[in-house]
């Protein structure tokens, strides 16, 4: 246990000077604490000698007094009668007995202090390594701000280890990269009349549907930060830039509460939560594109959770976020609705800002059959007047069967729908000619994905929205869409994906054929996604 102590103790210090050395001390320097310590060592190395030959010395002593005094009980135990003369030696027995007996009594004596000297000792080393630590911290602050040189390789590289930059033995930020491009072709002239999605494929040809860089980590034991930086290419090659999420998450509320704070995607329905790389599918639904925006619904904001102390996970949100620009389409967009210029509003209290509830919960089946269902609602002011307003409501399930018998995670088979509904108050335009009224529209989604042997997947979509009122392109026309699809993945890291997309305008009685061809692939470590 001592030599375990002097050994760390040797540790520490040498661990601490080559903390201080790393900032930039001499070579010379090096050997001169190279040196001490090494004196140092021999120091410790002769005081535990010391220690051991005393310990030994003590040992021997208390032997020998012990075999005497085994002696010497056995010699007085023997029964004598009161007519007898008294045993010869009994005085020296005596005498003995009472020498034992300062002799022990200086030997505890020797014990109690060489207990004192151990706990001092183990006092002393207990400050030297808690001023270790508080020195070690220190240092890691400053390299965690300072660039570092790379070290050295120890093994080949993997996709799956993250990209990490300001290290030193554990990773304070990963970086990942996502590429997703796809091939199209269509019997429509342009795709961007029949495609609701801004990362949906946009133009016969090639389109550049999202490159992703992610940046997250750990904060400090507190908070966790996320962003996701977007690089597009539109049709016309214009290419931009934009930080698609970028959010603070806290990791260590009571009561099962959770916080987030920055720009994210909202958390309503099932499918706006995800990024474009994660659909089964190479475009978002209709109805998503329509009701949400383009680019789903996200703005800067708060949410707060709450995650129900049961035995089957149920979690609640409310959030509040930004009400105006173009990833709340619904809402105070530049571009208003049904045929009406925007009137320009801010916000003049809460009332005006985006408010968002939920409700999910999720629970077993049977051993192989899992049920997530949900429930959400976004509520907030248009731009089609100063006090006129949208609700947008909807409901969503996903269903996933595996086999207990699977290998790699196939087979399986998922089931996901989600049925939306918004109520429009339309504010009057006296330009245009329209009165002021209130217009209801609703769409859904239902998807279905088989995989059916490992890395490939077969899908299914069926997709409907309602007409909305004063449409003038089939984006906003009542419309069906069929889409099935294959999808192989030759690693976790790359996907191939063939997409045909039936469209049945049947506001204008046409239909159009699409054909995807999409392929993506991830640099570094991409975190999981929510069940």
């Amino acid at each position: 246990m001592r030599r375990t102590h002097y050994l760390l103790l040797v540790f520490i210090l040498f661990a601490f000077h080559v903390q201080s050395f790393a900032y930039g001390e001499s070579e010379d320097k090096f050997d001169e604490i190279v040196s001490q310590l090494q004196g140092m060592k021999a120091v410790l190395e002769n005081m535990k000698q010391d220690y051991e030959t005393r310990l030994k010395e003590m040992q021997e002593k208390i032997a020998v007094l012990e075999k005497e005094r085994a002696q010497t009980t056995e010699k007085v135990s023997q029964p004598t009668s009161t007519a007898e003369a008294p045993i010869a030696g009994a005085e020296e027995i005596r005498m003995k007995k009472k020498e034992y007996d300062a002799v022990v009594g200086k030997l505890q004596e020797m014990e109690s202090s060489l207990e004192n000297m151990e706990t001092n000792y183990d006092s002393r080393l207990k400050n030297i390594q808690e001023t270790y630590d508080s020195r070690l911290e220190e240092v890691q602050q400053k390299i965690a701000v300072t660039p570092q040189p790379a070290e050295p390789e120890t093994g080949q590289w993997s996709p799956a280890q993250p990209l990490t930059l300001w290290s030193m033995g554990k990773n304070y930020m990963n970086i990942s990269f996502d590429g997703l491009f796809a091939a199209a072709g269509s019997t429509a002239k342009d795709l961007e009349t029949l495609e609701t999605g801004g990362h949906d494929p946009n133009q016969r040809g090639f389109t550049v549907q999202n490159l992703e860089v992610v940046f997250e980590g750990a904060v400090d034991p507190y908070f966790r930060g996320q962003s996701n930086i977007i690089f597009q290419i539109d049709k016309d090659g214009e290419s931009f830039l934009e930080v698609e999420e970028a959010y603070l998450t806290s990791m260590s509320l009571p009561l099962n509460l959770q916080a987030k704070a920055g720009t994210f995607f909202t958390e309503f329905g099932r499918l706006n939560q995800f990024h474009p790389h994660a659909w089964d599918f190479a475009d978002q639904p209709l109805v998503n594109g329509r009701f949400l925006s383009p680019d789903g619904l996200r703005n800067p904001g708060a949410r707060l959770s709450w995650l129900a102390p049961t035995s089957n996970y149920t979690e609640l949100f409310i959030a509040v976020q930004d009400s105006q620009g173009e990833t709340v389409r619904s809402f105070r967009n530049e571009e208003a609705l049904f045929g009406r210029e925007a009137v320009d509003t801010r916000v003049r209290n809460m009332g005006d800002m985006l408010y968002v509830p939920r409700i999910a919960t999720s629970f077993d089946l049977t051993d192989e059959q899992t049920i997530l269902l949900g429930a959400s609602a976004a509520f907030g002011p248009n731009s089609t007047g100063t006090d006129e307003n949208t609700l947008i409501y909807g409901l969503d399930m996903f269903w996933k069967w595996k086999s207990k018998y699977a290998a790699g995670g196939f087979p399986f088979i998922t089931w996901q729908t989600e049925v939306m509904g918004r109520r429009f108050e339309a504010g009057a335009d006296i330009n245009a000619e329209l009165p002021d009224e209130v217009m209801n529209n609703w769409g859904t989604y239902s998807q279905i994905a088989w995989g059916f042997k490992k890395r490939w997947v077969a899908g299914l979509r069926g997709d409907y929205v309602d007409g909305e009122k004063y449409a003038e392109d089939p984006l906003s026309y009542e419309r069906w869409r069929l889409s099935p699809n294959l999808t192989f993945y030759p690693s976790e890291f790359s996907k191939i994906r063939l997409q045909y997309n039936y469209d049945d305008i049947l506001e204008n009685d046409n239909t159009e054929h699409s054909v995807f061809v999409q392929f993506e692939f991830l640099l570094g470590s991409h975190g999981a996604h929510k069940f």
